[in-house]
């Protein structure tokens, strides 16, 4: 039984070996080829193919797209009084049609958990040493009258900083406390839709109303 066994192995084997090899292939018996001549027959256009380098492709990709003209630019927020002068500003330069609006915005009001004042620069770097150490993030003070002082962040309420200030209790700080940094803001905003050089250079005239508030892109 094992010596049969082993002679229709052997048998397999051979009959492989010779198909592997083209011995059948007068048979019709043969793998398909992978060499050439016939792979390069079902090769579609070979001349069409261009090896090239980094740098090579670099060089030949497209130019990036310039900014189209006539982008959108706006400023604000102009409140009260400003925004009439602004509005009646507008009017007076004979704008085109639709080349400007003043849109309603609402600007929320900042809390911040501070610490401060110090009595000078001394402590104020001592005591940012110490929140170093505690790996807490500082923040610089947009409001002048709280220097020399430290902010330990910002939020839109007053709930939202008192939550903050008690998990920083909780990290060591003792004697932070949340101060409003700045008040709610309501007033427009003016935007010029389609501001191309031509209208950004009559609005040259019209900065004393824009209350040195500068022109930016739209978000």
């Amino acid at each position: 039984m094992l010596r049969s066994f082993v002679l229709a192995l052997l048998l397999i084997n051979g009959l492989y070996f010779a198909w592997s090899q083209g011995f059948l292939q007068s048979l019709g018996l043969a793998p398909a080829a992978q060499t050439e001549p016939q792979r390069l027959a079902r090769q579609i256009k070979p001349e069409a193919l261009q090896v090239r380098t980094v740098q090579e492709l670099r060089l030949t990709a497209a130019p990036p797209v310039a900014p189209k003209a006539g982008t959108c630019w706006q400023a604000g927020v102009f409140e009260g009084a400003q925004a009439t002068l602004l509005r009646e500003a507008l009017v007076a330069a004979d704008l085109p049609a639709g080349a400007w609006s003043l849109d309603p915005v609402l600007e929320p009001g900042r809390w911040i958990v501070y610490m401060g004042k110090f009595a000078n620069a001394e402590a104020l770097a001592k005591k940012s040493a110490e929140l170093a150490g505690l790996k807490l993030k500082i923040e610089p003070l947009k409001d002048p009258a709280l220097r020399p002082g430290l902010s330990l962040g910002g939020y839109e309420t007053q709930a939202a900083a008192n939550a903050a200030l008690a998990v920083l209790v909780q990290r060591g700080v003792r004697t932070a406390r949340v101060l409003p940094e700045r008040a709610e803001v309501r007033g427009v905003m003016l935007r010029l839709p389609a501001a191309d050089e031509a209208l950004r250079g009559k609005l040259d005239a019209l900065k004393p109303a824009l209350a040195d508030k500068a022109l930016s892109p739209c978000p």
